[in-house]
């Protein structure tokens, strides 16, 4: 009985012993050490936040490159327009503003004004609107009619090709009238840019008429029919 309790006090002193020396050695540990194994976790809590914003980084990064990328769309729109009212010069209508009249006095059925137009150096354009658009002065009575005769539809304005058309001032036969020194012409009724010519001599205007543009002067000739 005596040697079954010295054998248990000896165990549990060993047991003891066991404890104090583990206790000593944890204690003993150096600083380094315990930094070092509380470290190993480190680099995963960074990696973990490092992805988190790279990940909010890609995903902004779009956004903002998109909305660059529309500025950019949106200033090309803007220069690329005519806003100027510059043109390419080939393949356009005509605008009056595009070409170069010329105004003579002709003879032939009772008196009319030739009217010959060129495209301006530089411009290939198209006549696509058959007759031109005449006035005297700014009132309705002073608008020319057309008389239909002639044209071709369209005719190419380049170089020294050149159209023709021809302006009776005056169809009646009565002494009514108002006289004008100028003609208005314009390719289209709605032209912004319409030409002022000087005529060769002062016209006693009422109810005139013009025709169509036509390449050979000889059906520029205005007659009523």
């Amino acid at each position: 009985m005596r040697s079954r309790l010295a054998a248990r006090s000896a165990r549990l002193v060993l047991a003891a012993a066991a404890v104090t020396a583990l206790a000593a050695t944890t204690t003993a540990c150096d600083p380094e050490d315990v930094a070092d194994a509380g470290s190993s976790t480190a680099p995963s809590a960074v990696a973990s936040a490092n992805s988190g914003g790279s990940d909010n980084s890609s995903s902004d990064s779009p956004s903002t490159s998109g909305s660059n990328s529309g500025g950019s769309k949106s200033g090309g729109s803007k220069s690329g327009g005519s806003s100027d009212g510059k043109k390419g010069g080939y393949g356009q209508s005509c605008g009056t503003n595009d070409l170069d009249f010329t105004v003579t006095s002709e003879s032939q059925a009772g008196g009319y004004y030739l009217v010959t137009a060129k495209a301006k150096s530089g411009i290939t354009c198209y006549l696509e609107v058959n007759t031109p658009s005449v006035s005297f002065g700014s009132g309705a009575d002073g608008v020319a009619s057309p008389v239909g005769q002639g044209g071709e539809d369209p005719i190419k304005l380049t170089g020294s090709a050149v159209a023709y058309t021809g302006i009776n001032p005056k169809t009646t036969n009565s002494d009514a009238g108002k006289e004008f020194e100028n003609v208005i012409i314009a390719t289209t009724e709605d032209d912004p840019n319409p030409a002022e010519l000087k005529l060769p001599d002062p016209a006693n205007v009422d109810k005139p008429i013009v025709t169509n543009w036509a390449t050979n002067r000889a059906e520029a000739v205005p007659v009523i029919a």
